[in-house]
This record gives structure tokens, sequence and C-alpha cells, in this order.
């Protein structure tokens, strides 16, 4: 794995993606918080600072700090962009993992973040002006694929960049986990980038953090092997300090252990801890990114109003001939838990990460086949009738709840009494 730089020669390429414009109307417009969605920093003389007052990110506050040599990192622009709201909809649902992104500002002739490496795959897509970047390899093989960011690294411990280039717009450097980086402008143009990011905490090892807990809980109710008492004497011959001593029963204690976690594989639930991540992930999924046909067609389109003194068009009139299908194929996870039949979902999601606690739905377990059928149907539409329920009233019964969730849509948009 090595950095990858892709020139363009396009400056146009990313143009709409997002702009210093953008950047002024969500001060301007959107509620932006120091802290909670921009950090004002600065780097010098090996010195890395965050400069965050509290309360609302005003425009006049936020451009005099620009302006006296401060770097502005939003931190969340898709909640404040649906064009990098719909490109990293997208992005989630190619890497099947979060896929973030911020967005940096920078004033000719500074530097705003000390070196570092991050826990994320990294993809700097450059929109305007000009940047330095030199990276770096990791310095140890600890170091490679970490699964924590670092501390910031003073310049005598980076060694020989790997890569150094300026990038220009239209421009894309992607370098992955654990690879240290700087950038810093040059003094004749500020800097503007988006960094998206993805695969954080998305390795075998973050998998196996939640299969081997449930796989040990699982052997210890079924197994009696893992329910005995340990030898009454093993504090004598086990430990560090009796690490170096040959001892018959040290031999006989460590091939017990080996044994117990070999067996183990045997209660491994493989697929629910896959299960768990799934859940994980559309916790971390923004909501999806709707088409004009897809609002007139789900609850996001649906008629309802006040009019004359009151609401109008309110029922949701599903009958057993209407077609129905899932809004998307990815936004829904069934979880089969201790307390029931768990179904997750991302239409209510917030564009702000982890705004929201994750959303789902308990059901009854005999809903579940009518759940997998509509996934397996994907994208073709089928008529409620055809739900996998055992009466007309169960069927029109979870169509509706799971319309008024927004994750079915219908063939047409639902006629009005």
């Amino acid at each position: 794995r090595a950095p990858v730089l892709v020139r363009r020669g396009d400056p146009g390429y990313y143009a709409g993606l997002f702009s210093t414009a953008d950047f002024d109307a969500a001060l301007r417009e959107g509620e932006v918080h120091f802290g909670t969605h921009l950090d004002v920093t600065s780097y010098a003389d090996g010195v890395r600072e965050t400069h965050n007052p509290s309360g609302r990110a005003l425009p006049a506050v936020v451009w005099d700090f620009y302006q006296n040599g401060c770097s502005l990192r939003l931190l969340c622009p898709q909640a404040f962009s649906p064009t990098v709201w719909h490109f990293l909809s997208i992005l989630q649902e190619q890497f099947g993992s979060m896929a973030g992104a911020n967005t940096y500002l920078t004033p000719p002739g500074t530097q705003g973040f000390a070196p570092h490496y991050d826990d994320i795959e990294a993809f700097v897509l450059q929109l305007e002006g000009k940047k330095h970047w030199r990276v770096y390899r990791p310095r140890r093989d600890a170091e490679i694929l970490p699964q924590f960011s670092s501390a910031n690294l003073t310049q005598a411990e980076l060694g020989e960049p790997v890569l150094e280039t300026v990038l220009e717009p239209g421009d894309l450097l992607y370098f992955p986990r654990g690879f240290i980086h700087q950038g810093d402008c040059l003094p004749d143009a500020h800097s503007l980038h988006i960094t998206v990011s993805s695969y954080q905490r998305n390795s075998w090892g973050d998998f196996l953090e939640k299969l081997l807990p449930a796989a040990l809980q699982m052997a210890l109710e079924e197994d009696l092997e893992y329910r005995r008492g340990l030898p009454m004497d093993y504090l004598q011959y086990m430990g560090v300090a009796n690490s170096d001593k040959v001892d018959a029963r040290r031999t006989a204690f460590v091939e017990k252990v080996q044994s117990l976690i070999k067996k183990l594989l045997d209660y491994a639930p493989i697929d629910a801890a896959v299960d768990q991540r799934a859940k994980s992930f559309l916790h971390d999924c923004l909501p999806p990114v709707l088409t004009q046909s897809e609002k007139a067609q789900s609850v996001y389109g649906f008629p309802a109003r006040w009019q004359d003194g009151g609401p109008c068009n309110v029922d949701i009139l599903i009958t057993k001939d209407t077609e129905v299908r899932l809004l998307r194929h990815g936004i829904i996870r069934l979880c089969n838990e201790e307390a029931g039949v768990m179904l997750y979902y991302t239409t209510e999601n917030s564009r702000v990460y982890h705004k929201e606690e994750p959303k789902f739905l308990e059901l009854d377990p005999e809903y579940t086949d009518s759940i997998e059928f509509l996934l397996s149907s994907y994208p073709n539409y089928i008529s409620v009738d055809n739900l996998l329920c055992e009466t007309l009233e169960e069927k029109i019964s979870l169509a509706t709840l799971l319309f008024e969730k927004g994750i079915l849509t219908t063939k047409k948009p639902l006629a009005q009494v």
C-alpha cells in the first residue's frame, strides 16, 4: 500500500462539489458552531493550536481568524451542502463503510496542522488554489494500518518524504492509514480542499472484537469445559515470574488454553457478528438522497397538509394491490438480538455524524420472511398481497409501517380519497 497521486489537468473537474462560496453560505445561512462544526487552527514554529471560541461561528469572527492566518476546518460539510451529502452517500455504498468528509480552507503562506497520521483511508481532492503536500511512510510496523490516529508529530520524527507534490484544482491525493502527512500553502495562493475518509475501525480486528465475546458467551452457555474451575494451584506456576520455569503443569495449562481457544471457533456466531457490524454501519450512514420520483412515491412526498382549518390528506391508503419496494437495498438490516428481531434503518439518520441514536423497529418474528422477501425482490416492485404474512391485515399493517418510516416507496403515488 502506497500513496497515489492523480493529476487531472482539469481545474474544473470538481466544479460544483464545494467552494469558498459554499463555505461562506454555510456560515451565513447554516447553524455552524465552533468546535462542533468548525475548527480554527494554526501551526507555526512546530506548535499546533486550536483557537475555537464558544458559540455560533458568525462570518465576521470566522473571516477575521482567516485574515489573521488561521486555517478553517469544516467538520461536516454534508450537513450544509446537498452536493457533498449526495457524493458521500454514493461512496458509503461503494466502500461498505462510513464515508466522511472535512473541508479545509487555508490562507496563503500558512499551515494549519502538525504532521500526523490518521486511522482512515484519506482521499484529498483539491478544489481551489494550491497546497504543498509531504507524505511519509509509517515509522515502524506497529503504525502500519493503525487502529487510532497519532498525536501531533515533530519535524525531527519524520525522515524523508516518499511523496512531495503541489496539488492544483482537479488533482487527487490518496494515502493509506498510518502514512504521516502535512500540507502547507504556497505564499501566492490560498487552498481549499476536501478530505474524504473511509474504513475507520473497519478491520478484521474490529470484526473479531464483536465476534469473540459472542463466541465465548455461547461457549459458556453450551459447553461444560468452559465452566470448569481453574486448577487450584495455577497461580504458583503461571504468570510472568514463572515464565522461564520448566514445569509439566505449565505445559498442561498452556495446552488447555490453546485447546479452548481453538474449540471456541465452533461457537463463533459469524453471521450474527456481521449483522452487528452492519448495524453499526447503518448508524454511521448518511440518510439516502432522494430523487424527485422517490420523493413523490414515498412518505416524503405524501400530500398531508393543513387546509381550510384542519389537516387533510392524512390517511395512508395502502391496499392489497399497492405495489411497493424498498427505497434502497442498503438502508435496512435485520438483526436477531436478545430483545427480539430488530430492523435497523438509515432513512431517519441525521446528516451530522451520529447526531441521532441508531434508528430501529422491533418486529414480530413472523414479519422476518416479508422483510427478506422485500430485500430479495429489490429493485422490482411487489404487491402488498404478496408479502409473506398470514393475514391481509398484517400485510397492510407492515407495509404501512415501513412506508411511514420512509423505508418503502410505491410504484405510483398513493391515490387520495
